[in-house]
């Protein structure tokens, strides 16, 4: 275990990976899964979550009746197509390019393969690698923590220039969030599960792990990402998952 990790590269381009469609069944509501690639101008390739367990591109139904997960809500698609290789590929990318890995937090739709990359760190909330197991699912925690190098994090941390991991407690108890400042996009704010969509914060965040938390750090992100005029791309957003830009493409 350690504490730093240091970055050689700026930020050179970001690319958001889709890890398939769920349906919530409080509302209900149709979201994204989703992942993140960012490259640095040193060819470090940074991946951030890495979506649903394999088995449920082979069987969603029979995944979902083992983790009991369908009191939550249902699977709409996840193919092989939505799995991290593949997504990988469409940037002309393989898993052992993946120089840093990067848990936003262990629920099941974002910790899937987190065993999936043995030559890379995990940067992960030290709270969070705290806890006995990843949190998979509730009452369901069917996952070990690999043996990997952990790099945990107890506050905001700069792991680079233009690259900061923000720990933002609340819908986990080792939530992050992220800010990356790319050549032409400029900042880009990654909420991750501090909001999944921006309709949370009028709901106060209601269901998380801790809700005052959730809506302390929910105004902080707001804040910074206002303050930098930065383009923020929300955890699970209905509204713009549909029109998000996804692999292949990129922002740069």
């Amino acid at each position: 275990m350690s504490t730093q990790v240091s970055l050689k590269g700026k930020p050179k381009r970001l690319a958001v990976l889709d890890y398939g469609l769920f349906e919530v069944h409080a509302g209900p509501r149709t979201i994204g899964i989703c992942g993140f690639v960012v490259e640095t101008e040193a060819d470090e390739v940074v991946l951030i979550d890495t979506g649903f367990p394999a088995k449920y591109a082979v069987d969603a139904d029979a995944a979902t009746a083992e983790d009991e997960l369908g009191s939550f809500g249902r699977v709409l698609s996840v193919t092989y197509d939505n799995l991290p290789e593949a997504q990988l590929a469409l940037l002309g990318l393989v898993k052992s390019d993946v120089t840093l890995m990067i848990q936003s937090h262990t629920h099941i739709d974002h910790v899937g393969d987190m065993a999936g990359y043995p030559q890379a760190p995990i940067l992960i909330s030290a709270d969070e690698r705290a806890l006995p197991r990843p949190l998979y699912w509730s009452g369901k925690q069917a996952m070990e923590w690999p043996a990997r190098d952990y790099i945990e994090l107890t506050e905001d941390t700069s792991i680079g220039d233009g690259f900061e991991v923000l720990h933002c407690p609340g819908h986990a108890p080792g939530q992050l969030a992220f800010m990356v400042r790319l050549p032409q996009t400029g900042w880009i704010m990654l909420t991750s599960d501090a909001i999944s969509r921006a309709s949370e914060i009028d709901e106060k965040f209601a269901g998380s792990w801790d809700d005052d938390l959730a809506i302390h750090h929910g105004d902080r992100l707001m804040a910074l990402a206002k303050a930098r005029d930065a383009f923020v791309i929300f955890g699970h957003s209905p509204e713009q998952w549909p029109e998000l830009k996804k692999a292949p493409h990129w922002f740069q």
